[in-house]
């Protein structure tokens, strides 16, 4: 069974994507600014902490080393480069951090949802209990920032069959949880518009750092993207976590991909709001009438 909510496109029959200022990379640094409760919820399909009953001080403190620690050197290095991140952000870091919510509002950085805790999934959600999730959203991000809430990589990368739909009827633009594509790319919803942003499902240091391999990795992604770029605009999304690439002795890793990357021409260092915002007003309406109304599933004759 194909999902409704995607039609396929093959990368060589697309309309050619340049990015601002003739562009050929659109760079996000998703930076996963979480928050795990000490003791979670039960939740039927996946349980929050796995090694042992919880509480698990061991796993909880790994990653509480982020907030206190890994967030601000990371933050440090973003703003030695002159660099906007993508927060995929555990919203209640907000209300248990508000120095980290102050800090990313001072840098301009973009919100994008990442869930309230990360330890609290999509997982088994009525549609009511996943609508009312998405106002709750809307209200903690707009109640402490001003913001709008533009986008969601779902908590800890949980979703239902009806999270796009929801998604859109709610006024997001984006969701980050499908790794189908170079590109954004239309999903089909009942109603509004959503697309898919490219994420960094491998290039992520929550995969990479065990290996050794996350500054090869990413100059590797970057130069084959980079070269098949001439056939129009790519997306590379680098995902770091501040519990991970914020530890002292990984630091450096990061600068040096960024000095690799950034030594190019044709990169738009820019955050994931503003690639779904060009790609809306510029490719979305034409990719939509080539798909054949693929965006708004009624369109398409389907439920």
């Amino acid at each position: 069974m194909y999902s409704n909510h995607i039609t396929y496109s093959g990368m060589d029959e697309r309309e050619r994507i340049v990015w601002p200022g003739g562009a050929r990379i659109a760079l996000w640094l998703a930076v996963n600014v979480e928050h795990y409760e000490f003791v979670a919820g039960h939740n039927a399909y996946r349980s929050a902490w796995s090694r042992v009953p919880q509480p698990d001080v061991h796993e909880y403190g790994y990653r509480e080393y982020g907030n206190r620690v890994g967030f601000w050197r990371l933050l440090d290095v973003l703003k030695a480069y002159s660099l906007r991140g993508t927060a995929s952000l555990n919203l209640a870091v907000m209300d248990h951090f508000p120095e980290v919510r102050d800090a990313m509002v001072e840098q301009h950085w973009a919100l994008m949802s990442h869930g309230i805790y990360n330890t609290q999934y999509l997982f088994g959600m009525s549609e009511d209990q996943e609508r009312a999730f998405y106002q709750e959203s809307i209200e903690l991000l707009r109640r402490h920032t001003g913001k709008t809430l533009k986008g969601m990589l779902g908590p800890a990368f949980s979703a239902t069959s009806r999270t796009p739909d929801l998604m859109a009827e709610a006024g997001l633009t984006y969701q980050a949880d499908w790794f189908l594509d170079d590109q954004p790319f239309p999903l089909n919803v009942r109603s509004g518009r959503l697309i898919m942003m490219p994420y960094g499902r491998e290039i992520n240091d929550s995969f990479l750092s065990a290996t050794g391999e996350f500054v090869q990795a990413c100059k590797d992604q970057f130069d084959a993207l980079y070269a098949e770029s001439d056939e129009g605009g790519r997306v590379m999304c680098i995902a770091l976590h501040p519990f991970i690439t914020g530890q002292p002795h990984r630091i450096r890793e990061l600068k040096d991909v960024l000095d690799y990357i950034l030594s190019h021409e044709g990169v738009w260092a820019t955050t994931a709001d503003d690639i779904a915002d060009y790609y809306l007003d510029h490719y979305y309406r034409s990719a939509v009438d080539r798909l054949g109304g693929a965006g708004t599933r009624t369109q398409m004759g389907r439920p």
